[in-house]
């Protein structure tokens, strides 16, 4: 049953969308991917393949989630991370502070965990 017809991402509202994911989930989903695609091609090109790699990273987590709340948990921790780990928002906006006051750009250490290995020998 069909009751969006020929839509488009662009000229559907919220409520509109939440509809069509309870009554055409495959118009939805492919309208999903749709809107997904022009945003991905509608950014920098130097970005696009990190976009892609990114959706691919999302949409496995979608399909291994038991719940849209799980998911949406590991989206907004995924974001944090962006914004306050290792090479993210705010270390970015520290160098440039940096530079800007006659710092000179330093990278982060690495940073790694080491494991214990028991040698078999004994």
């Amino acid at each position: 049953m069909k009751l969006f017809g020929e839509s488009s991402p662009d000229n559907l509202d919220f409520k509109q969308w939440v509809e069509m994911a309870k009554n055409d989930p495959e118009l939805f989903e492919n309208l999903r991917q749709k809107a997904i695609n022009e945003v991905i091609e509608k950014a920098p090109e130097a970005q696009r393949q990190r976009l892609r790699c990114l959706q691919w990273r999302i949409d496995q987590e979608r399909n291994r989630s038991q719940s849209a709340l799980g998911l949406c948990l590991w989206i907004s921790r995924l974001m944090w991370e962006s914004v306050t780990g290792r090479g993210g928002l705010f270390e970015s906006l520290t160098q440039v502070k940096e530079i800007a006051h006659g710092g000179e750009l330093v990278p982060p250490p690495a940073k790694a965990d080491v494991l214990p290995f028991r040698s078999r020998l004994t």
